[in-house]
């Protein structure tokens, strides 16, 4: 029997994906390994049909990638809305207009309730219809700020959520204002407000500095296998460790904190930068300090939904930890 594809090799091959000579036998594997049955984890399987999906839309095959996207929501219709974001976007994309907007019409509603749910203006954006991205931004932020005005929040976490939304919302709208040369107007204004309360807003934050310190997978695993006590320090593998980073960036983002990024670690540097020195917390902190100073090593976050994600796997961010701050 052929081996199992994993999330690692699903991975891999969506990095693979745009610059393979031979992207169809990628989607073949992809596709067979579904077939066949052979997904190490079944909860995966959306996974794999999407980035074939991806692959094909890359090669122009839209009308194929299409198939692989509604099976992939056939596949696991209980964590379908990206999928068919996805999916409503490619029929726009191939001219079928009323289907793909009415398929993003009944998703518009998780604008404003879901953080990450600006997939869907990235659709709408890359399939030409960007005033009509605009109105549903606009629309998404007037709703949560009249939210937040008139009802008091069930939770701290919720207020955080509702602030994660309207920096997110705001700070996208205007991007795509300033593509178009637009004046500003008043959430232009409250995003270049949010924008500048970047330091009073993470000073606020107790999950630490603007740039954190990562550790790619091979670190990861060396450094508890040299440090065993830091096991208290850090989650027990390395998709925890880069889903921890996420989450803390995605909340900072939320706060209004601006400059963000990620400094990856290596155990060769922290013995170095430790010398006789135990490491411990704040030994780690030192060192994320340390390399925050060299602007080189600083990987600044968010990426670009399409651009390779942050955390050195090769995926799209949009197909990695993205994700993981939903999770």
């Amino acid at each position: 029997m052929s081996e199992l594809l994993t999330a690692d090799r699903i991975e891999e091959i969506g990095k693979l994906g745009p610059e393979s000579p031979d992207p169809a036998a990628l989607v073949a594997e992809l596709v067979g390994a579904v077939d066949e049955g052979r997904v190490a984890d079944p909860d995966d399987t959306g996974f794999a049909l999407l980035v074939a999906a991806d692959i094909l839309e890359q090669a122009g095959d839209l009308a194929d990638a299409l198939a692989l996207v509604t099976r992939a929501i056939a596949e696991q219709p209980d964590e379908d809305a990206y999928a068919r974001a996805v999916r409503g976007g490619l029929l726009l994309r191939l001219g079928r207009s009323d289907e793909g907007m009415a398929e993003l019409t009944e998703l518009r509603p998780l604008l404003e309730t879901a953080p990450d749910a600006t997939y869907l203006i990235d659709e709408l954006v890359e399939s030409g219809h960007t005033e009509t991205a605009l109105e549903w931004l606009t629309a998404a932020l007037d709703a949560i700020l009249e939210r937040t005005r008139t009802q008091q929040h069930e939770s701290e976490d919720a207020q955080d959520e509702a602030a994660a939304m309207i920096f997110g919302l705001s700070q996208q709208r205007h991007d795509l204002r300033e593509e178009l040369g637009l004046p500003h107007d008043e959430y232009d204004n409250l995003a270049d407000r949010l924008r500048a309360a970047t330091d009073h807003a993470l000073d606020a934050l107790d999950d630490g500095p603007a740039t954190l310190l990562y550790w790619p997978q091979a670190e990861f695993d060396a450094l508890l296998m040299r440090w065993p006590a830091l096991v208290d320090s850090y989650p027990k593998t390395w998709d925890e460790h880069r889903t921890q980073i996420e989450r803390a960036l995605v909340e900072a983002s939320g706060l209004g904190g601006g400059d963000l990024g990620v400094v990856a670690g290596t155990v060769a540097g922290l013995a170095t930068f430790a010398g006789d020195d135990p490491v411990d917390e704040e030994t780690l902190d030192e060192y994320a300090d340390s390399l925050s100073v060299d602007e080189a090593g600083l990987t600044a976050w968010p990426p670009s939904r399409n651009d390779a994600c942050w955390c050195g796997s090769g995926a799209k961010y949009k197909k990695c930890c993205l994700p993981r701050s939903r999770d």
